[in-house]
């Protein structure tokens, strides 16, 4: 992106806020999707975080069977708004649909990544701390047991080798060349 250094540092700081937020309220979705244990000291942090916001959004915005729909409009929300004010900074005059069509995009990335992250500190974790009890791992297994469960029954037994994680993290980095990258190029054909 062309600019100059405030107009970087301007946008490196609106990606940094909102992506922060947008992530916090993301894996709220996601442990609440899971009905991961809320009673672990991360979990509790997010939801003090995000509690602010969508406390009120869910009064107008019910959810709809397990989907919390409020959160789902607020992620959206916000990345609609920080890529209108990234557009502001350098004048681009990005369309509505352009945005909306970015915004989708950008949220499946974030949800790609925080998987992906997921996966591999929960990796590295069972080669160093093995048999040990964390509450954020314990988080971190409700939250990729979805998507490391189904490949698990696929995979031959290796005795004590899950490559699982390997699988799914590939799967993920797919989902980025094959979803992700063609909605970023649709939404700048836009």
């Amino acid at each position: 992106m062309g600019g100059g250094y405030f107009s970087n540092a301007g946008v490196f700081l609106l990606n940094t806020g909102f992506g922060l937020y947008i992530g916090a309220v993301l894996l709220r979705l996601l442990l609440q999707w899971t009905r991961a244990d809320f009673h672990n000291p991360l979990s509790q942090a997010v939801v003090k975080l995000t509690n602010p916001v969508l406390r009120p959004l869910r009064r107008y915005i019910p959810a709809i069977r397990r989907l919390d729909t409020a959160s789902v409009a607020l992620m959206f929300a916000l990345q609609w708004l920080n890529l209108w004010l990234i557009s502001l900074i350098f004048a681009a005059g990005l369309g509505f649909f352009t945005l909306i069509v970015m915004s989708v995009a950008e949220l499946l990335n974030k949800l790609i990544y925080l998987y992906m992250f997921a996966i591999i500190i929960q990796a590295i974790a069972s080669w160093v701390a093995t048999g040990a009890y964390n509450p954020v791992l314990r988080m971190l297994d409700h939250l990729t047991s979805p998507l490391l469960e189904p490949v698990r029954r696929l995979l031959p037994n290796l005795g004590g080798l899950d490559l699982s994680p390997l699988v799914v993290i590939l799967l993920l980095q797919l989902a980025l060349m094959v979803i992700v990258a063609p909605l970023t190029d649709l939404s700048v054909a836009l």
